[in-house]
């Protein structure tokens, strides 16, 4: 059922949103030099690998297998458009072309890059990796990049356990929240101390 509704919502909303994909793009297009569409290697369902796709909101000069979040001058790279793209969460949207293909739900744990071997062996032991990964997830409206990894698989365990029509459905409305405030937005290494500070918390 879960499946069925991705794939029909997907549909849905890629048609209504057409528009407004294809402005972004020429947007992106027009103010950067690189392609339109920024791809990368992650983890989906039963570990299997796959590329998500994203509006491209950094410069093509990019270091492309690290984390946002573990650049040590993330605004060096990322494009005047893609501070607004990212922000926003606009930049994915094009997640909803990977819902289509059966790579990613609309709700599930978000896909780890292939070289984030800790977070991966830690969702293999939370059985977390039995799902597909989704745009959204119950972590992400928890703290989203704030999150140290053994917080997240947390919240990533507790999703699966209580994976429901309604609890997707709680985690979506609360995303557009989310998005609003740009809440748990990180660009950039947090500081060891903070990141210490939530584990032991």
């Amino acid at each position: 059922m879960k499946r069925i509704l991705d794939l029909l919502f997907s549909i849905a909303v890629i048609v209504l949103l057409s528009p407004i994909l294809l402005v972004l793009a020429l947007i992106v297009k027009t103010t950067s030099k690189g392609p339109v569409i920024f791809s990368q290697c992650r983890v989906g369902k039963d570990k299997k690998e796959f590329n998500i796709y994203k509006f491209r909101s950094m410069y093509v000069d990019t270091p492309k297998d690290v984390p946002t979040h573990l650049l040590d001058k993330p605004d060096a790279f990322i494009t005047p458009v893609g501070k607004f793209l990212r922000k926003t969460s606009l930049d994915e949207l094009p997640q909803l072309f990977n819902i289509l293909k059966g790579e990613m739900s609309f709700v599930g744990p978000r896909p780890a890059l292939y070289n984030q071997y800790d977070l991966i062996e830690l969702r293999d032991q939370a059985g977390a990796n039995s799902v597909r990964p989704g745009i959204t997830g119950w972590a992400q409206i928890n703290g989203r990049d704030e999150l140290p990894i053994p917080v997240k698989v947390e919240y990533d365990k507790y999703y699966v356990e209580k994976m429901s029509f309604l609890f997707d459905v709680k985690i979506i409305i609360k995303t557009f929240t989310s998005v609003l405030l740009s809440k748990g937005v990180v660009e950039g290494k947090q500081d060891e101390a903070k990141e210490k500070e939530q584990i032991n918390a």
